[in-house]
């Protein structure tokens, strides 16, 4: 496998980094203080902004509360080991100009923030769910950092691990490349699959970069 591209787009959590343990631990907390822990079960958690998951359990007048709670939970997990970097994170990235990549998370930008900075990366460009006003499946996250980037959507690969987020790099007419970290291949609808970005090597040319296969 040989990718041509001018801009590499990634998902954050379940992408660079993983965070999953605690996202459960934080959102069951949130769920048992609000008592709604079996309408919470029911209800697809991974790759969604928490406005999307919160409205769709909560009456609106307990929204921006319920909303203020979860990412203050999640922020101040983050110290308590709720954060590290997935394999081959820091070396890709490190390969990369920092003009030629963004992250794009459905995560507010404070708690990105939080969980990128203890794990040390910097992104010049981000996009957060501070910045949207339709979150994935939509495109609008991936097309606005492509527009940030100044490229050209079809010269921009997408780098994911959920099936929301690969739904909505095709909708914005990117390659896209999964990563089987939270979901199984089968699981996952995309131009190419790999186990996650140690199995990935990064050329830059003057043309763009080059994402190849290692070995």
């Amino acid at each position: 496998m040989t990718i041509d591209a001018r801009a590499l787009l990634f998902d954050n959590d379940g992408t660079l980094v993983s965070s999953l343990a605690s996202v459960d631990r934080c959102w069951a907390r949130w769920a048992e203080e609000y008592g709604i822990t079996e309408e919470f079960g029911r209800v697809e958690l991974h790759g969604r902004p928490a406005v999307e998951i919160v409205t769709e359990l909560l009456p609106a007048d307990v929204v921006p509360q319920a909303l203020a709670r979860i990412e203050a939970l999640e922020v101040e997990d983050v110290p308590n080991g709720g954060v590290h970097l997935l394999p081959g994170t820091k070396a890709f990235l490190d390969s990369l100009p920092a003009d030629r990549w963004a992250v794009v998370t459905s995560a507010t930008r404070r708690l990105a923030e939080a969980r990128l900075d203890a794990v040390g990366i910097r992104p010049k460009t981000m996009i957060a769910a501070d910045d949207i006003t339709r979150g994935k499946p939509d495109p609008e996250p991936y097309l606005l950092a492509a527009r940030q980037l100044g490229v050209d959507p079809a010269h921009c690969v997408v780098f994911e691990d959920a099936p929301a987020g690969l739904q909505a790099g095709r909708a914005a007419g990117m390659t896209t490349v999964a990563f089987t970290t939270t979901h199984q291949a089968h699981e996952l609808d995309a131009d190419h699959v790999v186990r996650d970005l140690s199995a990935l090597s990064a050329l830059v040319t003057d043309a763009g970069i080059e994402i190849s296969v290692r070995g």
